[in-house]
């Protein structure tokens, strides 16, 4: 009995314990997110007409790969052996700086330079027996023999975009916002080193870019998450220096990639 008694008490007072931390973290939040949340910072950068940040992002980018009309045609040969194309998702980060001018409360102009690290990796499968050295061979032989091989591209990337910045009014200490624009991306690596790889595409590209995010007031910065998509504009495809199986298979390449920033100001 002293012993179910001893525990007993326990039992009360680590009950009692327990809901007395609870109280202590009621009364505790406030004034901790009062110190953690707040006006951005005594320099009030929405205030202003330029101001500064930086940010990191990570993305997932592939191809976007139109077929030839001579691939297509069933008494083509020169890609007869080719049974489809296929653009695979890749990750790869990225980072820049933020340029803000503002317009007005609500309306904000970007610029956001960044360096990109991208692959890009597309598989082709192809019908009967080809070089052994290809890959991920199924091991059936004869006619139905189905063999792949994925061809991969590496790229940094410099980016330039201009966007406009739509926010919606403060509400506490969050905005939601979209934001739109074009860019102008050059890859680092010269094309006489690019025109050795299986799959050839140009070095410069225009791109259109559009997300949403939303902004959190802290009390010495504010941080932005944001998602974007981004959709080439050129057809980057190189015919003449891209592998011969494929060549005549492929009428445009351009380049997709959805992004998720975080935004330090």
């Amino acid at each position: 009995m002293q012993i179910t008694d001893i525990w007993y008490q326990l039992h009360l007072r680590g009950r009692k314990i327990t809901l007395a931390l609870f109280f202590v973290g009621l009364v505790s939040l406030p004034s901790f997110g009062q110190g953690m949340f707040g006006l951005t910072s005594g320099s009030g950068s929405d205030n202003k007409t330029l101001s500064y940040g930086f940010f990191l992002a990570a993305h997932t980018n592939r191809y976007q790969i139109k077929y030839s009309d001579a691939f297509m045609d069933p008494n083509n040969t020169s890609s007869a052996g080719v049974q489809g194309i296929y653009a695979q998702n890749s990750p790869g980060f990225s980072l820049g700086f933020i340029g803000i001018l503002r317009f007005h409360d609500q309306v904000q102009l970007l610029f956001t330079p960044k360096v990109g690290f991208y692959e890009y990796k597309t598989e082709v499968r192809y019908f009967g027996s080809v070089d052994p050295a290809l890959v991920n061979t199924d091991g059936n032989t004869g006619g139905n023999t189905k063999s792949s091989q994925v061809l991969t591209s590496e790229a940094t990337m410099v980016e330039l975009p201009l966007l406009f910045k739509y926010r919606s009014q403060r509400f506490n200490n969050t905005r939601m916002y979209f934001i739109g624009g074009a860019s102008y991306n050059f890859r680092t690596k010269a094309q006489d080193e690019a025109d050795i790889e299986d799959l050839v595409t140009t070095g410069q590209d225009y791109s259109l870019e559009m997300g949403m995010g939303f902004e959190i007031y802290f009390k010495y910065f504010k941080f932005a998450p944001e998602i974007r998509f981004s959709h080439g504009l050129n057809n980057a495809y190189r015919r003449e220096n891209t592998i011969p199986e494929i060549a005549d298979a492929i009428s445009s390449i351009k380049r997709k990639s959805i992004t998720l920033y975080l935004n330090f100001q």
